[in-house]
């Protein structure tokens, strides 16, 4: 069998059709600025852009496009909303399977004196929203949480937290990195301020593009990371105040919205009820495979029942690391090994410092490429 890709946690392959030739197109044909030009193409560019933060309102259930902010990606999108509205004195809680694009940003915000409680969830990485209560206090700001960890799959119950982050008037800040486009995720319900996002996993776009939705009230407040030219108000050398370019300086990636306005199309005509039942079927007949192989350990649920379509596997009687190794040397299969820049979610599961071998799928993937895997780690495994 050619080779399998099992790595869309990092980045989904392939992308949706026509995503490629969407930035070829706008490289080769069009190639103009938006917001900095009065002729026909830029303004014909301004529309494909406005119609991409449109379909991202359909996607999120969000009714004010113009709060639909662009960034290269959910890293740089977490980075303007944490350091955005946390000050010296604040205090922020998280729960223990959150992204380096999380624990990162806070860490160099510890050192300017804002506070961090770490809610630590279970050895198949559940969160009990029960027990934030006790870690919030006077000081306590914002709630920051991942919707799914990109260790061991597992959706952290986001609109129980945002039930109580509105009963304690808090904010309350989603990293949606590992679920956007295939999960829902109702801006309207979950009660959330902010909801990042990045374009080139579950909404099938390409890399270098993302960013976040986020309500007038926290937009209003929130201080912008990074200033610049935004082609409005060009007479004055102040940060406009009003969205989105408050948090749009500079030239937004065009070649890549243009993919992602692409992507989502294709998303929203396939569905994404349907794209999440298919990876999930799939996912299912993987864990049926491995569950019960000697010396394997399912890092996380051991259903598809509160999970995503990403399962790691610890190869207890062996070398994670070897085992990634010889899956694409030998059978052509590509995974991820290692720590995935989640080094607290692997404590919460057990498996650091020797990290996993994670399995990601994509509604691309075949049951006959599941099932070429687990026959492979079967041969592994067996010696």
């Amino acid at each position: 069998m050619s080779n399998i890709y099992m790595d869309n946690a990092a980045t989904t392959f392939p992308k949706a059709p026509g995503v490629g030739l969407a930035v070829k197109n706008y490289i080769e044909n069009i190639g103009i600025n938006v917001k900095r030009g009065t002729y026909s193409s830029a303004f014909s560019a301004g529309e494909v852009v406005l119609e991409t933060r449109e379909m991202l309102c359909e996607i999120f259930n969000f009714d004010t496009p113009d709060n639909v902010v662009f960034t290269m990606n959910v890293t740089q999108s977490l980075n303007y909303l944490l350091k955005g509205i946390l000050k010296s004195g604040d205090h922020c809680i998280i729960s223990s399977m959150e992204h380096n694009a999380v624990m990162r940003p806070l860490s160099q915000l510890c050192n300017r004196g804002v506070e961090i409680s770490q809610v630590r969830c279970n050895g198949f990485g559940e969160l009990d929203v029960e027990s934030i209560k006790r870690y919030i206090k006077s000081s306590t700001k914002a709630i920051i949480m991942t919707h799914a960890s990109n260790v061991s799959g597992t959706i952290i119950p986001l609109y129980e937290v945002g039930k109580l982050c509105r009963e304690n008037n808090l904010i309350f800040i989603i990293d949606s990195a590992q679920t956007a486009g295939v999960f829902d995720i109702d801006y309207s319900r979950i009660n959330a301020d902010a909801i990042a996002f990045t374009g080139h996993k579950g909404l099938l776009g390409p890399q270098g593009t993302g960013g976040f939705i986020i309500g007038d009230r926290l937009a209003k407040s929130m201080e912008s990371l990074i200033c610049g030219g935004t082609g409005s108000d060009s007479e004055s050398e102040e940060q406009p105040e009003y969205m989105p370019d408050k948090f749009e300086p500079g030239t937004m990636n065009l070649p890549g919205i243009f993919g992602l306005n692409t992507a989502l199309k294709y998303l929203m005509k396939t569905g994404i009820r349907n794209i999440r039942d298919k990876e999930l079927e799939l996912t299912e007949h993987f864990l049926e495979g491995v569950l019960n192989m000697k010396g394997i350990r399912v890092a996380g649920l051991p259903g598809i029942k509160n999970r995503t379509a990403v399962v790691s596997l610890d190869f207890i009687d062996g070398d994670n690391g070897e085992v990634s190794y010889l899956l694409d040397r030998e059978y052509g299969i590509m995974t991820r090994c290692g720590l995935h820049c989640a080094p607290s979610a692997h404590r919460s599961l057990e498996t650091f410092p020797q990290g996993t071998v994670r399995f990601s799928f994509s509604h691309f993937n075949t049951f006959e490429e599941v099932k070429y895997t687990i026959d492979s780690i079967h041969k592994i495994v067996r010696g």
